[in-house]
């Protein structure tokens, strides 16, 4: 199909609109940026430093996804538990080493001991694997609590995100 109505006068109005360019036009030796004159580019002084120019945006964290909340608060907290639980393990191996639990168990059943019995035994008390049988209830417990409690935060906040606008942020970029 062929505009069979001839040339047309411009059309009265305001000139269109172009939006101020992000990165500069590539511009090498003798090129200018508004294509000028060659000669009119402006060159920086020599021994100037030119800093770089850094981007920021600012953003607004306004919905926190209660399931991706969940599901990173989880793995975050079995981290911990096992954390917890290696780190009872070599404190407990370090302390048995020392001979602190021989030394304190002596003294407490020689304290709680009578004619007839030899006092508390602390030693069979500790012991090993009575301590990650606890450590291990200490570390499920502590996973579903905070679990729970991240992703009930997470709710709160997508709460009070839709009265107050959320939590702004300021995001700058490196160069």
């Amino acid at each position: 199909m062929t505009d069979t109505r001839g040339p047309q006068a411009p059309q009265p109005g305001p000139p269109p609109y172009h939006p101020p360019q992000a990165y500069a036009a590539p511009s090498g030796p003798g090129m200018a940026r508004g294509g000028g004159d060659p000669g009119a580019q402006r060159k920086p002084r020599t021994g100037a430093r030119t800093a770089p120019r850094t981007r920021k945006a600012r953003l607004r964290v306004a919905k926190a996804d209660p399931w991706s909340v969940m599901k990173v608060s989880f793995l975050l907290s079995i981290a911990l538990g096992v954390c917890t639980i290696v780190a009872s393990v070599v404190l407990w191996m370090v302390m048995d080493a020392m001979g602190i639990f021989s030394t304190v168990g002596g003294t407490i059943s020689q304290a709680t001991g009578s004619n007839e019995s030899n006092g508390f035994d602390l030693q069979a008390f500790l012991s090993l694997p009575r301590v990650l049988i606890f450590t291990s209830v200490i570390a499920v417990i502590d996973v579903v609590l905070m679990t729970a409690l991240a992703t009930l935060g997470s709710f709160i906040y997508n709460l009070s995100a839709g009265f107050v606008g959320g939590v702004e942020l300021t995001l700058a970029e490196d160069e």
